[in-house]
């Protein structure tokens, strides 16, 4: 019985939960009666809440109704205009057609001749861009591009003065090339960076020359700078002497290509940099011809004067201990009793002694003729080592990359002949004449041999 009653209450209380409104106002049942009462009660809530709720559907059926014709109404209202549309279209294209036939047969040659000025003006675009008679008539090529694109995209035709300022701007570009023309214009220092107004010589349509230095115009700034390396003293004299001459003629160095030839010339390296590029071994090979040019001066220098003794003492009978012909000499005086046999050897002593000073550090010199090609093949070794690993780790693909080892190569070995070619020749000149003047007191020993021997008889 007990069961029951909790069943009978679990119940009371979900139906409680479904009608709210009711239950929540109602108490809670303490018997089966009351338990009986209450369900009955929301039991005709729900009836009456179910019945309102169909009552509200039944009046709002006809509303729905109607908006579902409005719906298909205006449904058939659009199917109906985009047949119209597409009717409409389908006889504007036709009607395009008629007219891009009739626009074509009325223009006729005149078609070819507005796609030529549109190709000319696509290519005088480009031109006018890398131009230098653009930086004194700047902004030419954007009307040039505004003209390609307008012709190009929106296929309208070009107006009689547009094709009159085609015509005149190519005849401006040809005109201005055969002129020498000077004008005032900013131009960027290649020291300080900044920008100043200054003269500007334009020669044609190949060169800038401002304050003696080439200048280049900048495409993408349209602007002018001085080159940041310029090229050798003998073609910037030709710079300042057209920016200084008026109406005379002077000689200049001209680029025909518009600066290509130009901009090549100055990436060129100079002596310095060339040197450089030897690395280690190519300024060993400078140090050591250096040290060879010093003793080949010295030896001159010392030869010259010691030459110039002995000739002096050649025509004084007095022998002088300040020349070696002077010190031979007076190896007859200290021995005046001496036979012929002996004097020889005395003689051939003091010419023996004699001729080391006189051939000294020659063959320091000659060592480094012969050493300076071999340093020379050293650093070229070195090079190609050097470009075989660039190979090996980058490929062939980037010549930059072996010129490394390349410069090294070829120019350690210049380096190396530069040296050893005029010290060999210093060599063979100094030695000739030490030979010659150890050859004077050889001559001159046998005289005095020949008297004493005369003397003797």
């Amino acid at each position: 019985m007990n069961k029951l009653v909790k069943s009978l209450l679990a119940s009371v209380a979900l139906s409680a939960t479904l009608s709210a409104p009711v239950l929540a106002e109602a108490e809670t049942a303490v018997n089966l009666d009351q338990l009986l009462k209450k369900l009955e009660q929301g039991q005709l809530f729900q009836n009456q809440q179910n019945k309102e709720r169909e009552s509200e559907f039944l009046a709002k059926k006809e509303q729905q109704v109607q908006m579902l014709n409005d719906a298909a109404a205006r449904r058939n209202q659009l199917v109906q205009r985009s047949e119209q549309l597409e009717t409409t279209f389908e006889e504007n294209e036709i009607h395009l057609a008629d007219l891009s036939n009739t626009l074509n047969n009325r223009m006729g040659s005149l078609k070819e001749l507005f796609g030529v000025l549109q190709q000319v003006s696509g290519d005088m675009k480009g031109k006018f861009q890398n131009s230098i008679i653009s930086a004194q008539f700047p902004n030419r090529d954007v009307f040039l591009d505004e003209l390609a694109q307008k012709m190009g995209k929106s296929s309208k035709l070009a107006s009689v003065e547009e094709i009159e300022r085609v015509w005149f701007e190519l005849q401006r570009e040809m005109t201005e090339s055969g002129k020498v023309v000077r004008f005032n214009a900013p131009v960027v220092s290649a020291e300080t960076g900044t920008k100043n107004e200054q003269e500007v010589v334009r020669v044609g349509a190949f060169n800038l020359v401002s304050n003696g230095k080439f200048v280049e115009y900048v495409q993408q700034t349209g602007s002018l700078a001085e080159l940041a390396r310029q090229p050798s003293e003998r073609y910037l004299d030709t710079a300042s002497a057209v920016q200084e001459q008026r109406g005379e003629l002077v000689e200049f160095a001209l680029d025909p290509t518009g600066g290509s030839i130009l901009g090549l010339l100055v990436q060129a390296p100079d002596l310095k940099e060339r040197v450089e590029q030897g690395g280690t071994v190519g300024y060993v090979i400078l140090a050591v011809g250096l040290v060879g040019l010093l003793l080949a001066l010295e030896r001159f220098i010392s030869l010259t004067l010691v030459g110039g003794k002995i000739k002096r003492q050649l025509k004084e009978p007095t022998a002088k201990s300040d020349n070696p012909l002077g010190r031979v000499m007076k190896v007859k005086d200290e021995n005046p009793n001496a036979d012929s046999e002996t004097l020889e050897l005395k003689l051939s002593e003091a010419i023996l002694r004699e001729a080391p000073k006189l051939a000294r550090n020659l063959t320091f010199i000659k060592i480094i003729s012969v050493v300076a090609p071999l340093l020379g093949l050293l650093g070229t070794v070195t090079g190609m080592i050097n470009t075989f690993q660039a190979i090996t780790l980058f490929g062939t693909g980037d010549p930059k990359l072996m010129a490394g080892g390349i410069s090294q190569a070829l120019i350690t070995t210049v380096l190396g002949l530069v040296v050893a070619i005029p010290t060999l020749l210093l060599y063979t000149v100094l030695n000739s004449r030490s030979r010659g003047l150890v050859s004077i007191l050889q001559e001159q020993s046998a005289g005095i041999i020949a008297e004493r021997a005369e003397q003797g008889e």
